[in-house]
C-alpha cells in the first residue's frame, strides 16, 4: 500500500531539499508497531532536520518529524492493538529514525505512549514535545520543593512552544508565572494564557550583571540558555531551582558559584528525548488534566506537509509563536 510522506534529500552539492512523495510499505523502517499518523508537530529540531542544519540527520533520504500522534495500524507489541490512539515524542525519531511527516510510521513500541482518555490526536500535537518538556520541568521543580506559595516562577522564551505551554500549565496549577520574551507583540496573549506579568527581554538584559542579584524568582523554566540563563540563576531566591530545557539563544553558560553556595540554588537539566516510559505516561496523564486546549487555540497554526520547508526556516529564525501542527492523514 502507498502513502504520502515529506522526504528530505541531500544532493551531491550538499543542498538539502524536501518534497512530498508517494512511498510504499517496503520503505518503512524496522519497528514493532505501525501507526497511521494523523497529526505531527513542528519543533526547533525539525527545523534543523529539514534544512540540514546542526548535523542531526546523517542518512538520506530521510523523513523528519520528531513527534506525532495517530492510530495503531498493526502491532507485534502486546501493549498495543489496531485502533489504539498513541503519541510519540523523542527517542531521536525524526533524526536517526524516520518520523512523523508521513501518513504511515513504523517504530519501536517502547517509544509510544497510549493517549489519555479524552485527548484527541490533534490535541496531543498541540501539546507535543513542547508540552511534554514543560510538564517534565514543572514536575522536576516540584520535586525540588516548588509549590504555589513559594513565589513567582520565571519562564524565559515564553512566546515559544515550551514557554507558552509552561505559562498555561503553571497558571492552571495555581502558580504565579512571569513571562520573559523578546516579542512584545505577544504580551497580551501571554497574559491571557495566565502570566501575571510580561518582562521584556531587553529590559531584563539591560540591568548590569552582578555576581549575585536581587532574589526574585522561586524557580525558573529556561528555554533559551546563554546569558539569559546565567542572569536568571543570579536572581533565584534561597533554596530555589532552575529547570534548563533549551538553548535557543546558545549553548554557553556564564555564571559563578555564588547562587549555588550562598543561596542553595539548584540547576537541573530536563531531557525529554530519552525519558523512561513510566515518566512519559505520568506526564501525559497530568497534562491531559491540566492543560487548557481551548485557551491555547489561537496560538496554534496548521501547516500541510508541503508547507513545512518554509515553516522550518521560520521556526529557526524565531518567527513562530506557540505551536505549528501538521495534518498528515
Amino acid at each position: 500500500m502507498t502513502y504520502q510522506a515529506l522526504v528530505t534529500h541531500r544532493g551531491e552539492d550538499g543542498k538539502v531539499t524536501s518534497a512530498v512523495e508517494m512511498l510504499d510499505d517496503a520503505r518503512l523502517p524496522e519497528g514493532t508497531v505501525t501507526v497511521d499518523v494523523e497529526w505531527a508537530g513542528l519543533n526547533y529540531k525539525d527545523g534543523l532536520c529539514l534544512t540540514g542544519a546542526g548535523g542531526l540527520v546523517r542518512t538520506y533520504p530521510h523523513v523528519a518529524g520528531i513527534d506525532f500522534a495517530g492510530i495503531v495500524r498493526d502491532s507485534q507489541d502486546t501493549r498495543y492493538k489496531p485502533g489504539d490512539r498513541v503519541v510519540l515524542t523523542g527517542w531521536r525519531v525524526g533524526e536517526t529514525h524516520w518520523g512523523g511527516y508521513s501518513q504511515r510510521a513504523r517504530v519501536n513500541g517502547d517509544w509510544l505512549v497510549p493517549l489519555p482518555e479524552g485527548l484527541s490526536t490533534r490535541a496531543a500535537m498541540i501539546i507535543g514535545t513542547a508540552g511534554l518538556t514543560a510538564m517534565l520541568a514543572i514536575d522536576r521543580l516540584e520535586k525540588l520543593g516548588l509549590h504555589p506559595d513559594a513565589g513567582e516562577v520565571l519562564v524565559t522564551g515564553a512566546a515559544g512552544g515550551v514557554g507558552s505551554i509552561a505559562i498555561s500549565l503553571l497558571a492552571r496549577l495555581g502558580y504565579k508565572a512571569t513571562a520573559l520574551s523578546g516579542r512584545s507583540e505577544h504580551a497580551e496573549r501571554l497574559i491571557s494564557l495566565g502570566s501575571t506579568a510580561v518582562l521584556p527581554r531587553d529590559a531584563f538584559l539591560a540591568e548590569p550583571d552582578k555576581p549575585l542579584e536581587s532574589a526574585r524568582w522561586a524557580a525558573v523554566i529556561d528555554t533559551v540558555g546563554d546569558r539569559i540563563l546565567g542572569k536568571a540563576l543570579r536572581q533565584v531566591k534561597y533554596g530555589g531551582a532552575v529547570a534548563a530545557v533549551g538553548n535557543a539563544a546558545g549553548i554557553k553558560l556564564e555564571t559563578n558559584v555564588l547562587p549555588f553556595i550562598l543561596r542553595g540554588v539548584t540547576l537541573s537539566g530536563i531531557d525529554s528525548v530519552m525519558q523512561p516510559y513510566a515518566a512519559r505516561v505520568a506526564a501525559w496523564s497530568r497534562i491531559s488534566q491540566s492543560f487548557d486546549i481551548g485557551a491555547y487555540g489561537d496560538l496554534v497554526e496548521e501547516v500541510g506537509l508541503q508547507g513545512l520547508p518554509e515553516a522550518a526556516r521560520r521556526i529557526l529564525a524565531g518567527q513562530v509563536r506557540g505551536r505549528i501542527i501538521v495534518p498528515v492523514a
